[in-house]
């Protein structure tokens, strides 16, 4: 059993609507199946056309739309978004081509609490799997990296449960070590997302075929991106680690920017801990005040293991910034900007950050005895692994 198969049923369970996954995946409010299915063939033959009419034919009216649930909601926004994406592919605006379309998202959006187009997680998380699935392009690349972010959905969830209960405690407590050993279970599914990503997606096939549908639209006069991958909020462990009072002004905005594509218990916890002392800081002020040689074993373990974590988070950083640098490279790229909106340079900053931050508590560690215990921490599964063995099954359009 892997750890995505034990947190998975357990978002389920939730009370919030936006975790129950499978309802929203089996949904199809605006009877879309049919028609979504002909979007792939309509982009390869760049028909623009049909793509409006069939903007037109699955967009319900004012009372239709007010009258669904978060459930329903999420999943007419899933499909009407990938006709909004497809359009844009095409260099048409889909709001000036189908203007009736605004009040119908603006209504969506207020029922969802979310803004008023696709996000990354209509593309990939409340997805339909197999005949059903989603796609611009319907190639099995495609499906791997919806499989990739896909993958990544429950461990987040778990993380923001562990950030939470982390931001209540001190270095000293023991529990500040096991709840950084947990976080750091949920953030290797990053690490395997990427490396799944890597060996299944080639950067021309992303940066040529695919990241054209990301582009921004206009809603009502305002620009929202599509559903990019960089929408995937890190950010949530960021910000209890290190990034709410060790951070830079140009990461600052640029998650100022995306928080607002987030779910809204996301943004909320993103309000409630914006600006709180981080477990670095923490970390950093207890150590400074122990003038023993070595110190205490509790405070020695809590260093380990916000090393541990950081380190992971550098790893994933570090990856990532190599496949964009080929997805935007000077032979490749359409595009200055990631489909997040963030250049280059900032995925170097924040990297540059999470290793400053790493190497300030791995420093903090040479004042801890070679015996010091460290934390045992299991091994986790490859989430990567346990979220593709599905894909042999499925079937992909060609």
């Amino acid at each position: 059993m892997t750890l995505y198969d034990l947190v998975a049923p357990a978002i389920e369970a939730r009370c919030e609507p936006r975790y129950r996954i499978a309802r929203i995946r089996a949904a199809d409010p605006l009877g879309a199946d049919a028609i979504l299915a002909a979007v792939p063939a309509m982009n390869r033959d760049a028909d623009v056309p049909a793509l409006t009419v069939a903007l037109r034919t699955l967009l319900p009216d004012h009372d239709r739309a007010a009258s669904l649930g978060v459930v329903e909601s999420l999943a007419a926004v899933r499909d009407l978004g990938l006709l909004l994406g497809s359009l844009k592919r095409h260099g048409v605006e889909p709001l000036a081509a189908v203007p009736e379309a605004l009040p119908v998202l603006v209504e969506l959006g207020r029922r969802t609490d979310m803004v008023p187009r696709d996000t990354v997680h209509h593309y990939t998380t409340w997805n339909p799997l197999g005949d059903r699935q989603r796609m611009y392009t319907g190639e099995r690349m495609e499906a791997h990296l919806q499989n990739a972010v896909r993958m990544v959905f429950p461990a987040l969830v778990a993380a923001l449960g562990t950030c939470t209960e982390l931001a209540g405690l001190e270095p000293y407590d023991p529990r500040f070590a096991e709840v950084l050993d947990r976080t750091g279970q949920h953030v290797q599914a990053m690490v395997d997302s990427i490396d799944f990503t890597v060996a299944q997606v080639t950067p021309e096939f992303f940066a040529r075929e695919l990241r054209p549908y990301f582009e921004e639209i206009d809603v009502g006069g305002r620009d929202y991106l599509g559903p990019a991958a960089a929408q995937v909020p890190l950010w949530l462990v960021d910000l209890t680690l290190w990034q709410s009072d060790r951070s830079s002004p140009e990461y600052d905005a640029f998650l100022d920017e995306s928080v607002r594509y987030s779910l809204p218990s996301w943004r909320a916890f993103h309000a409630a801990h914006r600006g709180s002392t981080s477990a670095v800081s923490k970390l950093s002020a207890a150590i400074s005040w122990e003038s023993t040689p070595l110190l205490p074993q509790g405070l020695a373990a809590s260093a380990v293991s916000l090393a541990r974590v950081l380190r992971i988070l550098k790893t994933f950083r570090a990856r990532h910034i190599g496949l964009a640098r080929k997805a935007y490279s000077d032979e490749l790229r359409l595009y200055e900007a990631g489909s997040g909106g963030a250049p280059i340079e900032l995925l170097r900053s924040v990297l540059d950050l999470t290793r400053d931050n790493e190497t300030l508590v791995r420093q903090a560690n040479v004042r801890v005895p070679l015996s010091a215990p460290t934390p045992a921490v299991p091994v986790p599964e490859p989430v990567a692994v346990a979220a593709a063995a599905p894909l042999h099954e499925e079937r992909y359009r060609a």
